[in-house]
């Protein structure tokens, strides 16, 4: 009877540092650097939005979890989000020539600015959906790189 106390305190101080340990894991704030490469020009600004979930990609403004635009100063260039949690991303960017913190179109509703999307998934008639662009965040630092489309 001792030895099997000595056996369950045992397994529970194991347990309990292994839940301890992923608990400690999924609570930690990741940075994501986001590397921005096909600049057309060095006009303007780029903007970058990061979202969460599917719900609003890539355009709703509303359901982004974090916006940036900075000026363009060198190519390639670098964006940096703090603070993020383990999980699934996906971020948007547009070239944003005008400074209007809008994707600019033509009559026909083909973009006349830069875009892209992270993972890079090809773009056809439509913005890609969520699950095309995903990305994981799982550790301190992740770094992804964003190739630029026009048309």
């Amino acid at each position: 009877m001792v030895r099997e106390l000595r056996i369950n305190i045992l397994l529970l101080a194991v347990l309990g540092n292994l839940a301890w340990s992923f608990s400690a894991q999924a609570n930690y704030n990741g940075k994501l650097t986001v590397e921005i490469d096909g600049l057309k020009n060095k006009e303007g600004q780029v903007c970058a939005n990061i979202f969460a979930t599917s719900k609003g990609f890539p355009s709703d403004r509303d359901r982004v979890l974090q916006k940036q635009c900075i000026k363009i100063s060198d190519t390639p260039l670098l964006l940096t989000f703090k603070n993020l949690k383990a999980g699934s991303y996906a971020v948007a960017i547009i070239h944003d020539q005008n400074n209007d913190g809008t994707l600019n179109s033509n009559r026909l509703g083909i973009p006349s600015e830069g875009f892209g999307f992270s993972s890079n998934p090809e773009v056809r008639t439509s913005a890609p959906k969520f699950d095309e662009a995903a990305f994981l965040v799982a550790g301190p630092n992740t770094n992804i790189q964003i190739q630029l489309k026009y048309f």
